[in-house]
């Protein structure tokens, strides 16, 4: 297995020779390229600013995996820092066995980005944006290294049970059973008991034959309860008595059956806030919070919007030649707002392909009239109410006007050059500055490349 390794503060070069050592020995080889189709590591002394700024690039957002080691004691608040720069995890280095751990690390994740990049989940669930591949990752790592309870949170409409079947498709268990699905809003409070229990015949009027519940037919498999905030209390504390002893009864039997099954939970409401106003049992949220997967508004993975607009072009065309979108289209599309998510997006490219028509691309007239700006107020305001909300959040941490600016400036150019693949000429023209600009704004990293190869001449 392959990773990047960088040296950072030149008295930190001795660390470099033990850890490439050790990791040897374990089978992973280093290289000073950093790729970001790699996971890397980065060996610091102190986490100056120089080190945050360089996590900060390179990890492109958290979208790059990278480990931060260091051989001196750090504070919590410098670890803080550098998970909040982009690190996916901090080490402090006490030897040679400190070198397994950080082994068994790397091939975790490469483990997980294996799964992550499989066609499998690529072609269902779409997206490129760092909040959207560490959902991505979270979900895939608890699916297959783990058989925890997952509570899926989110708005509708942000893929929340697409990732569900995803969790339970990852799953490794040897002889999985099926996957369950349980609306908990189609769940009669009257007949709750045969939905999660099942019944024996002549249980109550009208019971004519046994059935199998959600328990029996989830069993050594997965149940998906959607929407588990709607449950009322007394089907929580059934289902919580059910998670705590995994044995339960048909309703008008005796026989205890045994209920093993994983348990995935989904919600659009805010069970937090529902705890504290008495209306989720406490009890029964720690139970099914093992892992909590947050999915991303779609506001959130504004960049993802042109590639699900086209695969649910794709979709939509099935088997007949799919359309390009025009890059007016695309403007559009990731400036509008979707009150229901991808959920409405899809409704919207599935209205434009409808007005299609020929082998050209979709167009602005594609686009419905009820979806179109009124006059001339092109829906292009970038401005928002996010963008508003982080301003006031600097503002509320202390931040200067200069330092805000800086902050902006600087992701501006790490977004654009990730997605400009690198090539500088051409990201200095999405941002209307010369290349000589960026080049000087990317000096922190070219200092800390020069410390690289200072190091590795010494």
């Amino acid at each position: 297995m392959h990773a990047w390794c960088v040296v950072l503060d030149c008295e930190a070069g001795d660390l470099k020779s033990a850890l490439l050592g050790s990791l040897t020995t374990a089978g992973i080889s280093l290289t000073t390229d950093v790729r970001r189709d790699l996971s890397g590591i980065v060996i610091f002394g102190q986490a100056a600013p120089e080190t945050l700024e360089f996590i900060r690039e390179t990890s492109n957002g958290g979208t790059s995996r990278i480990l931060a080691v260091t051989d001196r004691p750090i504070a919590d608040e410098d670890v803080w820092k550098l998970l909040h720069s982009g690190s996916s995890d901090v080490i402090c280095w006490e030897g040679a066995h400190t070198g397994h751990h950080i082994a068994a690390r790397l091939e975790r994740w490469a483990a997980v980005e294996q799964l992550v990049s499989s066609p499998l989940v690529t072609e269902n669930l779409v997206g490129q944006s760092s909040a959207w591949l560490r959902l991505l990752r979270q979900a895939a790592e608890t699916a297959a290294f783990s058989d925890a309870s997952v509570l899926i949170m989110g708005e509708t409409g942000t893929g929340k049970e697409l990732l569900a079947r995803l969790i339970h498709t990852l799953d490794q268990r040897s002889g999985k059973g099926d996957l369950v699905l349980l609306d908990s809003t189609t769940v009669v409070a009257e007949l709750s008991g045969s939905e999660f229990f099942g019944h024996e015949r002549g249980a109550y009027t009208g019971a004519l034959g046994s059935r199998e519940g959600a328990f029996a037919l989830a069993a050594g498999g997965t149940l998906f309860l959607d929407e588990v905030g709607e449950l009322e209390p007394r089907l929580q504390a059934q289902l919580l008595r059910v998670i705590q002893e995994k044995t339960y009864k048909r309703v008008g039997g005796n026989t205890w059956h045994r209920a093993d099954f994983r348990l995935v939970c989904a919600t659009s409401r805010n069970l937090k806030a529902e705890l504290k106003s008495g209306h989720f049992r406490a009890d029964l949220y720690y139970r099914i919070a093992s892992c909590v997967c947050q999915t991303v508004p779609l506001s959130q993975r504004r960049e993802d919007i042109p590639l699900l607009a086209k695969h649910f072009v794709k979709q939509v065309c099935q088997h007949e030649l799919s359309p390009e979108l025009d890059p007016s289209v695309e403007r559009h599309l990731i400036a509008r707002e979707y009150p229901g998510n991808v959920r409405d997006l899809r409704q919207l490219v599935t209205r434009m392909i409808t007005r299609h028509a020929g082998t050209g691309p979709l167009t602005l007239a594609d686009i419905p009239e009820d979806e179109r700006p009124s006059g001339d107020a092109a829906n292009t305001n970038w401005g928002g109410l996010e963008f508003e909300a982080s301003i006031r959040k600097a503002c509320m941490l202390g931040a200067g006007m200069k330092e805000i600016g800086r902050a902006a400036e600087a992701t501006a150019v790490r977004i654009i050059i990730a997605e400009e693949d690198g090539k500088l000429s051409r990201a200095a023209a999405r941002l209307g500055v010369t290349e000589r600009a960026l080049q000087l704004r990317r000096s922190a990293q070219r200092a800390a490349s020069n410390r690289i190869s200072r190091t590795e001449a010494a």
